[in-house]
């Protein structure tokens, strides 16, 4: 037989036996009979590499090892769900959804919400070209040769000619997540806190067959068809979870269609208490409107769909025994006390640490060292103390005084009375410095590639770095006299912070650390005000005046600029020729969409998502989600649904790609 063909006949069956043993749990062969095929796939193909296919089950683990995770802007943002512990707040949902669909009928679908790591993998051909983290939502890390290695995520889907982006979630089992953490600890190695922090972990290695060992799952939620042979249509996500099993994913198996709250209520209340039975976390339900063109009217916010939410599971809870009160210095200066625990498990997750919120907390509950202590996992992450077990205090438990000095500095401690963090308010702070420069160096800030904690805390013991703007006067020569790193590391570092000056104004205004400016806050503050300088100078009314900007916000912009310390940084920064301005401040030409609405429907071929939000920006407009009457433009792709049929019964004009393009005499994407 000629090495192609059975190169052919190998691949097409060890990826039938892949599916039915990762997907179905239903093999058909021996391991032994597994194994010779494989051994067999992997000599021919080692003879007659020109023969080797793009979904040959062979390249789920690659030889090389990724130096880089490139950022993927998201054609449609990965939001995430709104979310409550609380059955009124369901019903709340319930409520709201029947008064804006009227007298339409409609059905749920409730599923288990599996708690892992958020992936978005895109097919052409169906073949898998791309597998991207959710990230900040709006962009993410390509980590496709990492997602090969999952098993349950199919190379090639088990239908020809489908075009489609499939989003789910990475997991692992606890099974495997208890190996994992028994090899580190005969490593010496710290053990990971939870499952969800290991498949984490897992996605960002270097090394995919490193990922591989790690034994990672995928469980496929969503589908957004680009191209179907023979124009199949999906009216309902029912439907789509179907398909996703047809086409060779492993769907969640416990999904239900439900007819009203009732049924929500059943199921919710049977995987409460049947959780643990499964293999893998979850912590909650997800219920979602089942009919997916009314999913596309009801559209979303900025942040989560609003035809749908997570019902969390109640926390998990335990005792155990306090073993002392640590404090942490965030880079605000809040000092957090902590609590150091005995460790104790609590739903299959060791707990050695808790948080004890703040200092008013802790003398609400009178805390006190030695006192056995009820804990819970709040949304099963994150361990809080609840209680004091009274009748197990022991005698002589001294009552907790918090300290009027910092932990770190020995500076002052001061107590707003408007709030209850007690902070240290030493800006040089070493605990503060390191925590800025960690931020200032994350990816959804400057996104210095090489600037981890290790290397952090080393910059700022050895006072080569005293606050953000020191960044930039690194050299090469003093980062490789620092331990761990070598001339090519740190050459590496040096560059990722040169890269950083090209950042937008509205990362660098959020990577400046300002309180209570976020994300979104600083790209209101860009868009606004156009530079740094123009914000510097703004009167609190001038910031207040932006639209979703309070006065809380406008205070904390107004007083960050006219600290001394924060102007030398800013200076700091204006000499290394960081971004000042914004791209719009920059740009002079007309702006034809000046105080529009724009919302954008359906598959674009020209441009991405982002790109086309980018274009409306420059032009003068808001994009927008949603077709309101206070829409003036929709521009709609392919597909474009019942948001192109809304704004024509409107009357809000709409516009194809092209149409658009004329309109603006824009160049192709």
């Amino acid at each position: 037989m000629p090495p192609k063909s059975r190169i052919d006949i190998l691949v097409d069956q060890i990826n039938d036996h892949n599916h039915r043993y990762f997907i179905l749990n239903a093999p058909d062969v021996s391991d032994q009979e597994y194994d010779r095929k494989q051994k067999e796939l992997i000599e021919l193909e080692e003879q007659h590499p020109e023969l080797v296919r793009p979904d040959s089950p062979t390249r789920r683990v690659g030889s090389d090892l990724t130096r880089d995770f490139p950022a993927v802007v998201h054609d449609i943002p990965m939001l995430s769900w709104d979310n409550t512990y609380n059955e009124e707040e369901v019903r709340e949902f319930d409520a709201r959804l029947r008064r804006e669909l009227g007298d339409r009928d409609f059905t749920y679908v409730a599923e288990l919400k599996i708690d892992g790591v958020a992936l978005s993998l895109t097919y052409e051909d169906s073949l898998l070209v791309r597998a991207v983290t959710r990230g900040d939502g709006r962009q993410g890390e390509n980590v496709t040769a990492n997602a090969r290695t999952i098993a349950s995520i199919p190379i090639r889907l088990r239908e020809p000619d489908i075009s489609c982006e499939v989003r789910g979630e990475v997991y692992v089992t606890r099974q495997q997540f208890d190996a994992v953490n028994l090899e580190r600890e005969t490593n010496e190695d710290p053990p990971f806190a939870n499952p969800r922090n290991s498949t984490a972990g897992a996605l960002k290695l270097q090394n995919p067959k490193a990922v591989a060992k790690r034994g990672l799952s995928f469980f496929a939620y969503n589908m957004r068809v680009i191209e179907l042979p023979n124009s199949e249509a999906i009216s309902s996500h029912s439907g789509m979870l179907k398909k996703l099993a047809t086409i060779g994913f492993s769907a969640s198996p416990n999904w239900e269609r439900c007819q009203n709250l009732d049924d929500i209520f059943s199921f919710y209340g049977q995987w409460t208490e049947r959780r643990d039975t499964l293999g893998y976390e979850i912590d909650g339900t997800v219920i979602k409107l089942d009919d997916v063109a009314l999913q596309d009217e009801m559209g979303s916010t900025a942040k989560s769909p609003r035809w749908g939410m997570a019902y969390k599971f109640p926390a998990r809870g335990a005792q155990t025994v306090l073993r002392q009160i640590l404090l942490q210095v965030g880079r605000t200066g809040a000092v957090t006390p902590v609590a150091d625990l005995e460790p104790v498990g609590i739903g299959g997750i060791t707990v050695t640490r808790a948080t004890l919120h703040n200092a008013d907390e802790l003398g609400r509950k009178d805390i006190r060292v030695g006192d056995t202590v009820e804990i819970e996992r709040g949304g099963d992450v994150i361990p809080k103390v609840v209680g004091v077990v009274l009748d197990k205090r022991p005698k002589g438990a001294a009552r907790y005084k918090f300290p009027k000095t910092c932990p770190i500095c020995s500076q002052p401690l001061v107590k707003d009375e408007a709030e209850v963090a007690v902070r240290c308010v030493n800006a040089r702070c070493a605990a503060q410095v390191k925590g800025n420069i960690r931020h200032f160096a994350s990816r959804t800030a400057m996104d210095v590639e090489g600037l981890g904690t290790a290397l952090v805390d080393q910059l700022v013991d050895s006072k080569l770095a005293e606050d953000v703007g020191d960044l930039y006067s690194l050299t090469a020569e003093a980062l490789a006299g620092l331990e761990r790193m070598g001339e090519r590391s740190a050459q590496n570092v040096v560059a990722a912070i040169e890269a950083s000056k090209a950042q937008p104004l509205d990362r660098v205004l959020f990577a400046l650390g300002i309180r209570h400016v976020g994300v979104t806050v600083a790209r209101s503050l860009a868009d606004a005000f156009g530079s740094i300088d123009a914000l510097r100078t703004a009167a609190t009314d001038d910031i207040v005046a932006v639209h979703e900007i309070g006065p809380t916000i406008a205070q904390s912009v107004h007083d960050f600029f006219r600290n001394e310390q924060n102007a030398q940084v800013v200076e700091k920064l204006r000499a290394a020729e960081v971004t000042f301005e914004s791209e719009q401040s920059l740009d002079k030409g007309p702006k034809p969409l000046e105080g529009k609405t724009v919302v954008i429907t359906g598959t674009l071929s020209r441009w991405n998502r982002q790109e086309i939000q980018d274009i409306i920006r420059h032009l003068g407009g808001k994009a927008t989600s949603s077709v309101s009457k206070q829409t003036d433009l929709v521009i709609a792709g392919e597909n474009a649904g019942s948001k192109r049929e809304k704004a024509l019964g409107l009357d809000v004009e709409v516009l194809d790609e092209t149409g658009f393009a004329e309109r603006f005499d824009l160049p192709a994407g």
